[in-house]
């Protein structure tokens, strides 16, 4: 898979003329080289349903003259830069209007995207209808006529659907509205149409790389995931998805065995932003935190509709891309060794209605990264064993499957902290492992509070008011780390005190953490709660309990909360790879996150925890060597000077 890689979107109404007329093979090998690009997805077929060459089983857009996929594709290869080729697959606007009962439908009858047929947008596409042997028609000949280094195939997922086949097909079962007859058939209609584009992709060019893109990678679902040659995480931090979605979701895709990339955009908002560009620093950030994960990068632009390349956009692409091929000699074959595994809520109980993610997921990987915790994403078919702790948070219910890897991780050496409800079993109050302490179920207060057995820094001992309630535990036997205490009473009609929530009664109401022979138990869901509060003492308290599970954490850094750090292995090459970043978003406009400054911070210290003495330190990839002191078997030096990314080779 190649690092630099650019996403040319190409959404061109029929009412735009002259499309493509512009195109000119020198400027557009000028923009690559100006980029660093060294691959480009470009278009074969396009939201609108137009094609963007000749086509004997589509329809070429009206004003295009000429073959514009073909002269794109062989100025890229000119040059060396690979060319995967892009087709609409869920949205295709000349089909809807020629044949709307192939549309996939809502309960109500709209159309999913644009809704009713008054209003600007596109329409989204039934596979489970005949569109699906016009798109696999399509797939084979750009397959077979331009996909030498793959098809990226877009807008497509397991969607339930209300057309009148979709509907008549459940009647035929049972329910038409039951929710599980309506999931088992969205899935069996996806997995229908990879089935059928992985024949048309290889009857027009077999073996072929093929990514179905969803917008999101579902944790925990490994079939579908691997109905790709590899993964492309969409993850525009301005789009919506934020700067702490890209790092959840490569955490698990490091785990499945696949090669993935990550994908951001030059825009300042998302997609179809014409004239939107974001602050250079924060694409040079951005592609430098893909890379620290283990990804190569991906970079979304829309070309415009007369078809020449926009210099503006290749020079910000190029000041991040020039970075990343100079590193490129200490990504290639690294793996993680990450330390931490955070067992992912939506991959055991499966994606919920938080858009992109959920708060449990969100909240515990704030902590973490705030925490500068090297972790992995993992589910619950994965090897835990090379783990030292397992994070479980918030809401993870287990089962009698679930409940039997988890004492086997135990029993292996394993440790576990566990928030709120997980670990206890579902469908009763019983935990599962043994914190040194028994659930008596969920406490009737919220608002509580919890007060730590000792100051934690920056704070001193007092009761803290957390925002949700917790699980009532009863100890046997552990170690207290911090206890509960409750309100006068819940704030309600008639019983009320001040503006917000009533104060504590003073007092322990029992453990509000405590520590036992499989980990430390936190008895309230404060993943969620940081992802939704952000109070930073909820953080400390997860973070000392993860530290004393640990003895100290992999690797100690003098990094702010903002910094983030990952730490990868090069086996081929016997070496470590640090990689040190820190950049500070800000809110701009509608809770837009935006970075635009880089702030050099120096003498950043670091203590690596690893088996042996390193031979060398240094720096790369300008090859400055740093003193290093080894001691207690850790490497401790320092980074004289941090500017948005700096990685360290430790060698063997």
């Amino acid at each position: 898979m190649r690092y630099r890689q650019v996403h040319l979107d190409f959404h061109t109404s029929e009412k735009i003329a002259g499309v493509g007329s512009a195109f000119d093979p020198a400027r557009f090998q000028a923009a690559l080289r100006l980029g660093h690009v060294d691959s480009i997805t470009l278009f074969a077929k396009c939201h609108h349903g137009w094609h963007y060459h000749p086509t004997a089983v589509g329809r070429v857009h009206p004003t295009l003259d000429g073959d514009l996929l073909r002269a794109q594709i062989a100025a890229a290869r000119a040059i060396g830069v690979k060319t995967p080729v892009y087709l609409s697959a869920g949205l295709d606007e000349q089909t809807y209007w020629r044949e709307p009962g192939w549309a996939r439908r809502n309960a109500d009858g709209s159309v999913p995207w644009a809704g009713t047929n008054d209003r600007a947008g596109f329409h989204e596409m039934c596979m489970n209808s005949p569109y699906l042997d016009q798109l696999a028609a399509q797939v084979e000949e750009s397959a077979r006529l331009h996909g030498e280094d793959g098809i990226f195939l877009d807008i497509v997922g397991p969607r339930p659907c209300w057309c009148c086949r979709c509907v008549q097909e459940r009647l035929a079962e049972g329910d038409a509205a039951d929710p599980q007859l309506i999931a088992r058939q969205a899935r069996r209609t996806y997995l229908t149409y990879t089935r059928r584009m992985r024949e048309a992709v290889d009857r027009g060019r077999p073996g072929a790389r093929l990514f179905h893109n969803a917008g999101h990678i579902t944790r925990g679902d490994l079939e579908i995931a691997r109905q790709n040659t590899h993964l492309e995480l969409e993850s525009l931090p301005t789009g919506g998805w934020g700067y702490d979605h890209f790092p959840l979701s490569a955490g698990y895709a490091r785990t499945t065995g696949m090669k993935f990339l990550g994908m951001t955009g030059k825009f300042h908002l998302s997609w179809g932003e014409f004239g939107g560009f974001k602050h250079p620093n924060a694409l040079r950030y951005e592609a430098a935190a893909a890379i620290a994960q283990g990804a190569a990068v991906s970079v979304g632009d829309q070309l415009h509709p007369d078809g020449a390349m926009e210099d503006a956009t290749y020079a910000v692409i190029g000041a991040a891309y020039a970075e990343v091929e100079a590193k490129e000699p200490w990504l290639a074959g690294a793996r993680s060794l990450a330390e931490v595994a955070l067992l992912s809520h939506e991959a055991v109980a499966g994606p919920g209605t938080h858009g992109h993610s959920n708060p449990a997921d969100e909240g515990a990987v704030r902590m973490l990264l705030e925490g500068h915790v090297w972790f992995d994403v993992v589910d619950a078919q994965a090897d835990w064993s090379r783990y030292r702790v397992l994070v479980l948070p918030d809401a993870i219910r287990p089962d009698a499957a679930l409940e039997a890897r988890l004492l086997a991780y135990v029993r292996g050496g394993g440790r576990v902290v566990a928030t709120g409800a997980a670990g206890v079993r579902a469908g009763e109050d019983r935990q599962v492992l043994d914190f040194g302490a028994d659930d008596a179920g969920l406490s009737p207060f919220d608002p509580e509070y919890i007060t730590p057995a000792a100051a934690v820094a920056p704070w001193l001992r007092t009761a803290y008011v957390v925002y949700g309630a917790g699980r009532r535990l009863a100890p046997r036997g552990g170690t207290v780390l911090a206890t509960r205490e409750e309100p006068y009473f819940n704030r309600a009609l008639g019983a009320f005190c001040s503006h917000r929530h009533t104060p504590n009664r003073r007092g322990a109401a029992g453990p509000a953490i405590i520590a036992g022979p499989h980990g430390t138990w936190i008895a309230h869901p404060v993943c969620g709660l940081y992802h939704a509060k952000g109070q930073q003492i909820l953080r400390e308290l997860f973070m000392f309990a993860l530290r004393r599970e640990l003895a100290g954490l992999q690797v100690e850094t003098s990094l702010p909360s903002a910094g983030r750090l990952t730490l990868m292995r090069q086996d081929a090459q016997r070496r470590d790879v640090l990689h040190l970043l820190f950049a500070t978003p800000s809110k701009r406009g509608d809770g837009v996150e935006v970075i635009e400054d880089l702030v050099p911070l120096a003498d950043v210290t670091v203590q690596v925890r690893r088996a042996a003495k390193p031979s060398r330190v240094r720096l790369v990839p300008e090859g400055r060597e740093l003193a290093c002191d080894w001691r207690d078997g850790r490497a401790a030096f320092t980074v004289p000077r941090l500017l948005c990314h700096q990685m360290v080779e430790i060698a063997d």
